[in-house]
């Protein structure tokens, strides 16, 4: 195609790019169709890019050619302290008729991103579009992080797990930085900041007590081994949007200490985790995990969830 005008994106590209957002999720939905139909409308996925382009700090690209909108771009700042100086693209912040175009269009909005001081770029780009995603390959992006889709099997309840009582507290606080440990070491490097200990025995606690959330453990000569927890996915502050299928779950942690890996504790808990989900009525689960991290990038698609979203990641430079 010839390449496409490139103008800063108002409030007038909303509409039209609406239609693009659902073509894409239209697309989307017939390799997911676990994702929700309510994105195919244009006028609901206009509603999503409305909330992008109201976010604090968003800025914005469209793409024209022959006078017809052919792609946008939208980003906007998260938390300097949890992600360094950033700018994020999330899932309704992009879409195109073709692949090429997100080039286009990144390279006309990273140039002010980076003289405004925000160098990492985080872009959420649907994994079942492997031209899409390799075009953000193209623009020297790499993938961080993937969220995880799958049904909810009837699951029969494995013997050695169950649910979590206020007894559990504290030694669900012991297990409960595993995962952020995992996430510090090699090849993750992840540097998330972690709860105190006081704020992580409060969130352990309501978990607890809460009818509407699962927290299960294995326990072995006393001590806990491991954990889970199954939440609402409105909980979720990741899978948002056209990745959130709505009145489902989001199987959100799960930690097993390092010398009962590999002994089926893990597996136990997350087919306890399925049986939970399905005794409550739900359908689908997501959660999502660090491609860097070996443990869980291995694990979770062998328990048969399949990437939806790849969140993507440059750093400047």
């Amino acid at each position: 195609m010839t390449a496409p005008t490139v103008e800063p994106f108002t409030s007038d590209h909303i509409a039209p790019a609406g239609a693009l957002l659902a073509e894409r999720h239209r697309r989307q939905r017939q390799v997911e169709p676990l994702l929700s139909a309510r994105y195919e409308d244009p006028a609901q996925a206009a509603e999503r890019i409305r909330d992008a382009w109201s976010q604090e700090g968003a800025s914005g690209a469209a793409a024209v050619s022959g006078g017809e909108l052919v792609g946008y771009l939208i980003g906007s700042p998260k938390s300097d302290a949890i992600w360094g100086p950033n700018q994020w693209v999330e899932n309704a912040g992009h879409a195109v008729s073709e692949p090429e175009v997100i080039r286009d269009l990144y390279a006309h909005m990273a140039g002010p991103w980076v003289e405004a001081g925000r160098t990492r770029h985080y872009a959420a780009v649907p994994a079942t579009d492997p031209a899409l995603v390799e075009a953000w390959f193209r623009l020297s992006f790499g993938q961080q992080h993937a969220y995880g889709i799958r049904e909810v099997p009837a699951t029969a309840w494995p013997a050695n797990v169950r649910e979590a009582t206020s007894d559990d507290v504290e030694g669900l606080v012991d297990i409960g930085p595993l995962v952020e440990i995992q996430h510090a070491a090699s090849p993750t490097f992840a540097g998330l900041p972690d709860d105190s200990p006081d704020e992580l025995r409060d969130e352990i606690m309501n978990e607890i007590a809460s009818t509407r959330t699962g927290s299960l453990v294995v326990a072995v000569d006393g001590r806990i081994v491991g954990g889970v927890v199954v939440a609402p996915i409105e909980e979720s502050g990741m899978h948002t949007g056209l990745a959130r299928p709505e009145g489902q779950c989001i199987l959100g942690w799960q930690a097993t200490r390092p010398e009962v890996r590999g002994t089926g504790i893990g597996v136990a808990l997350a087919d306890g985790a399925f049986a939970w989900a399905h005794e409550h009525g739900y359908t689908t689960m997501v959660t999502d995990w660090r491609i860097a991290n070996l443990l869980s990038s291995r694990f979770w698609p062998r328990r048969g969830f399949r990437t939806s979203f790849l969140r993507m990641y440059r750093s400047i430079p």
